[in-house]
């Protein structure tokens, strides 16, 4: 008994007892429990996911990021004039160039294309843009294109694009956690473009170009025994540099005078008295004259209440007499053109037109029309209207509802100094190692003109081009050159001034001319549009550059 505990007796009235427990802090506790239980299931779930079910993809995508690709834009191919002299090329791009710069240039690493003589060449040229969704579509090169690639989209440029552009290549590199370059992991090369060599004459190029300048018009110069295209010039003109950056280019698409615009193919124009080397032909050909038709120069002509005049009377008072056909095309005499004109007809006239190429397409391979020849149902379906008389004598000296392009009546020249045979335009070089009759890129044909017809047409227009012919400013045509006795050089032309419908109420200067007469080298063409008189004004441009082909070394 005396190892039990003393008890003392205690106070029993602060003490209570219940007989419920606390459910809500249970549910709490249990609430807790299932949450971290779920929480815990899901992050097991995810990281499975990301570890195991994904873990190939992530690790694809995080080495995705770490390794950014650049394309590699390839090396434009150059384009060459007639001596191997540059006239457009890229500036090689620096593959191994610097990461930030690669970025700036939207992933690609660039070729800039430089032009010499830029505005001079840029209307054949032409210039390049970045390709649109169109321009994917209708890809049928061999390489292939892609969005963010430049493309040829006008002139040369744009012809031979499959040839010149290439193929892109591409450079890896790392990169780390902020994007900052570690090092090139590989450099696939591109394919660079091919080089292309135009039969253009650079230095002729530009003496035209300066020739043009302040003016509107075109010049072509072509070799009459091949169809290959030496000059051609427009202005105003544009620089093709802008389009590689994108600066003010807008200017160009908004510009009153048309900058773009190339006159020497695509501007249409009445070819004046250019056309009446056509109506000789047709008239001739058709046997509604013969060498020795003559018809009298009264200095006017009616047609109807309607009165048509000869120039040399309409501004000088004087007539010519008696005129055949060579002195006609001497004098350019309306009056002759006028009555054999109607004599011949106009759907004949139209025949022979179309014989030359004309109210079609060269095929020459840049922006081109086909200009207009009109007719009796042309007119009729057009302008609901009957022919007239004096349509005739329009068309009969290049006026009215024709059109041509001065690229046009520089191949109807070219017919007549190669002894009438016509070839096709030429872009592109000859190949002078070969025979030029077989290589090719010549196309030539034989008109069906007889030798007489060619005979008499050519006598007119080297006595145009003779003291009392129209062609004035190439009488005892010289240069400094000893290839010629005397320097002496006899030319063959037609000048030509065609009536516009301009607010100045200028007409169109025109000249086509061919030299050396008896062996032709060159044929060239002039247009300044509202220039005035072709003798005055596009005259002196022709023999300027005659000058410059002839008095060069060769």
């Amino acid at each position: 008994m005396n190892k039990l505990p003393y008890f003392q007796k205690g106070d029993t009235q602060g003490m209570g007892f219940s007989n419920h427990s606390d459910k809500f802090s249970e549910i709490t506790f249990f609430g807790m429990l299932i949450f971290i239980g779920s929480f815990l299931i899901i992050l097991i779930l995810k990281l499975f996911q990301l570890t195991i079910v994904k873990g190939q993809y992530y690790r694809s995508l995080s080495e995705n990021n770490r390794i950014k690709e650049f394309v590699i834009e390839p090396q434009r191919g150059e384009i060459l004039d007639r001596k191997g002299f540059v006239i457009a090329k890229n500036l090689k791009p620096n593959i191994e160039e610097g990461f930030d710069q690669s970025i700036k240039n939207n992933d690609r690493i660039v070729s800039s294309r430089i032009y010499n003589e830029s505005e001079a060449v840029a209307p054949l040229i032409g210039y390049r843009q970045l390709a649109d969704k169109k321009d994917l579509k209708l890809d049928n090169c061999l390489f292939k294109i892609a969005l963010g690639d430049k493309i040829g989209k006008k002139g040369v440029e744009k012809l031979f694009d499959c040839d010149l552009k290439g193929q892109s290549g591409k450079k890896l590199v790392e990169t780390d956690a902020h994007g900052k370059f570690l090092r090139t992991i590989n450099i696939i090369p591109p394919i660079n473009g091919k080089n292309i060599q135009l039969a253009l004459d650079l230095e002729l190029q530009k003496k035209a170009y300066d020739l043009l300048k302040g003016k509107k018009g075109a010049i072509i110069a072509s070799i009459p025994k091949t169809g290959e295209i030496l000059t051609i010039a427009s202005s105003p003109s544009f620089n093709p540099e802008n389009f590689e950056n994108g600066s003010d280019v807008a200017k160009y698409f908004s510009d009153q005078e048309k900058p773009l615009f190339n006159r020497a193919s695509e501007g249409v124009y009445p070819p004046g008295s250019l056309f009446k080397l056509i109506t000789a032909t047709a008239s001739l050909e058709e046997k509604s004259i013969t060498e020795k038709t003559e018809f009298e120069d009264k200095g006017t002509i009616k047609a109807g209440a309607l009165s048509f005049g000869n120039w040399y009377f309409l501004q000088y008072g004087k007539t010519d007499g008696m005129v055949d056909v060579v002195k006609a095309i001497k004098r350019s005499n309306d009056i002759f053109f006028y009555l054999i004109g109607e004599k011949t007809g106009v759907d004949k006239i139209k025949k022979w037109s179309e014989i030359f190429g004309l109210g079609k397409k060269t095929n020459i391979g840049i922006d081109e029309v086909e200009g207009l020849i009109p007719s009796v149902f042309w007119k009729e379906a057009t302008l609901h209207d009957r022919w007239y008389t004096g349509d005739t004598y329009n068309l009969s000296i290049g006026q009215g509802y024709l059109g041509t392009t001065p690229l046009q009546m520089n191949m109807v020249t070219s017919v007549f100094a190669n002894n009438g045979y016509y070839c096709k335009p030429l872009l592109q070089k000859v190949n002078s190692s070969k025979n030029q009759a077989a290589d090719e890129k010549v196309s030539c044909h034989k008109l069906p003109v007889s030798q007489k017809t060619l005979d008499l047409i050519r006598e007119g227009m080297k006595q145009a081009c003779s003291t009392g012919g129209t062609g004035w400013p190439l009488f005892d045509f010289k240069v400094n050159s000893t290839r010629f006795k005397n320097g002496e050089i006899q030319t063959a032309c037609k000048t030509g001034t065609a009536e516009s419908h301009a607010k100045s109420g200028m007409p169109h200067a025109w000249i086509s001319v061919y030299a050396p007469y008896e062996n032709p080298e060159i044929v060239i063409t002039v247009l300044i549009e509202e220039g005035g008189q072709g003798s005055d004004v596009a005259g002196p441009i022709a023999k300027e550059l005659l000058k410059t082909y002839f008095e060069r070394n060769q």
